[in-house]
């Protein structure tokens, strides 16, 4: 019965929170750098078979209009849908390699945005190299996206646009995963490489006029439904959790020390361990994926089949696939980031950051 209540209760606060994101957007554009928990179909345009791509059923079992899949890796929206829902807009930005396909980067990006979050991919180039868009090339894509948008609108109108345009990022859990650290001294070296290039990528997406910057820190990747399936009691892996909170602690200092040096840069950084707690609230099932097969739902591999089992309730699980959230979840772990009560985020919400002006 607990559970149940508690449920009620989140729907409430999403339903609430859905009813005050309606109105005019209050950023003029969002732009989305990342991973999986970002992707709306950019690697549904890569080739390889060895790209992760949420393009089978059930993928998009619950999108509206659906149902269909759509790249996202969840039953509906993810969490780049439901951050631009609170800043005023329909569903995320439409992904860049679905925009140039269409020759519509330049409407979408003037007037809405653009992702060029792509799963798989990481902070190196060397993370899952040749199935995704790394977070290098990301950059490159926006600087491309920069330049037409300059051609079209001029200098000074794109540069105050930037300015105010909110500039989501959710990287790094890929190339932790990536990493097998045997000693002390090989954690040091592979955190000091990852937050060298993650705040250099930042510091060049302020070159290029990014000023408010939404950041989501890795989290406890240890209590995925694809690690904790390896323990036979089907508990987290605190280990690779220390890993984790070990690399977003160094990330929260890198982001303190860019804000001392860079003139108006702004951000907040999603406590990704504190959002994870607030997640566990309400849902029945903590462990194991909604869409999968086999013991925790994380035997058969980590995404979604096509002949998977489907769970009769996704709206009870916190879990997806045996490494992503479910649309319910994501939708509370975004209204938990723009919920300025809370100790999610710092050193201001994502609302606070949305609303500055420059």
């Amino acid at each position: 019965m607990k559970h149940i209540v508690l449920l009620g209760l989140v729907v409430v606060l999403a339903v609430g929170a859905s009813t005050a994101r309606l109105g005019k957007p209050v950023v003029p554009a969002v732009f989305v750098l990342g991973g999986s928990t970002l992707d709306v179909g950019n690697n549904n345009h890569l080739s390889g078979k060895d790209v992760p791509r949420a393009n089978v059923p059930f993928y998009g079992v619950d999108f509206p209009g659906g149902p269909m899949p759509t790249g996202r890796f969840s039953n509906g929206y993810n969490l780049a849908d439901f951050i631009a829902k609170h800043l005023g807009f329909e569903r995320s930005p439409l992904a860049y390699l679905v925009l140039k396909s269409r020759n519509y980067i330049i409407p979408s990006a003037l007037t809405r945005g653009v992702s060029y979050a792509s799963a798989g991919a990481g902070i190196l180039d060397s993370t899952n190299a040749g199935n995704n868009i790394p977070l290098s090339k990301q950059l490159l894509y926006f600087a491309s996206t920069k330049s037409k948008m300059e051609d079209a609108w001029g200098t000074h109108k794109v540069s105050t646009l930037l300015a105010n345009s909110f500039f989501l990022l959710g990287i790094g859990n890929n190339d932790l995963f990536q990493t097998s650290p045997k000693t002390a001294a090989d954690v040091a070296t592979i955190y000091a490489t990852l937050v060298s290039n993650y705040s250099a990528a930042i510091a060049d997406l302020y070159g290029m006029g990014a000023r408010k910057f939404g950041i989501i820190n890795v989290g406890p990747i240890g209590c995925l439904p694809r690690v904790r399936v390896l323990n036979k009691t089907g508990a987290c892996n605190e280990a690779l959790n220390r890993y984790a909170a070990g690399f977003a602690a160094i990330v929260k200092l890198a982001l303190a020390n860019l804000a001392s040096k860079l003139p108006n840069f702004s951000y907040s950084l999603a406590d990704s361990f504190a959002v994870f707690n607030l997640q566990t609230l309400g849902f029945v099932n903590l462990d194991s994926a909604c869409c999968g097969t086999g013991r925790m739902g994380a035997e058969g591999g980590e995404l979604c089949m096509r002949n998977d089992t489907l769970c009769a309730d996704r709206d009870a699980y916190l879990f997806w696939d045996s490494v992503h959230f479910t649309q319910q979840a994501a939708e509370l772990g975004a209204v938990g980031l723009f919920d300025g009560s809370t100790q999610l985020t710092a050193p201001i919400s994502f609302k606070q950051l949305a609303y500055k002006r420059y």
